[in-house]
């Protein structure tokens, strides 16, 4: 029986480590898309997104509150997706009455934080009234 045991776990444990080193022996390529967002367009969206406090429930990168989704990706959903939630709301997310230029300055804000694809907490520098810059 103790055989039968060690033999099995002599099998397991070299299928475990032969996969473990197939997934990690390529190094991961990741292709940078180009820009597709409006550069100015997108610091004014940062600024829609602080005056709205945007970050008091959601979250880029991981980073912001937990009351509501984490809106990294949010504009692969497109324009009109994140436009109904501003001008209805959601659960316990309530209507903004945006302009339709500060909507479009806040998705390309958005797109431009998708785009990207990272983003080191360490490069922000925390200003004295708890919001963040680059």
């Amino acid at each position: 029986m103790n055989k039968w045991v060690s033999i099995t776990f002599v099998l397991l444990s070299t299928a475990f480590l032969l996969f473990s080193w197939n997934i990690y022996r390529d190094e991961a390529v990741y292709e940078k898309k180009p820009a597709d967002y409006d550069a100015e367009m997108q610091k004014q969206g940062r600024l829609v997104w602080q005056k709205y406090n945007c970050h008091v429930c959601h979250q880029l990168y991981g980073l912001g509150g937990f009351l509501g989704p984490d809106l990294t990706n949010v504009s692969e959903k497109g324009y009109h997706y994140v436009d109904a939630f501003l001008k209805n709301g959601a659960a316990s997310m309530p209507a903004f009455n945006l302009t339709e230029e500060e909507t479009n300055q806040l998705f390309e804000f958005l797109k431009a934080s998708n785009a990207s694809g990272s983003s080191n907490p360490k490069e922000y520098r925390k200003l004295w009234n708890g919001m963040i810059e680059q």
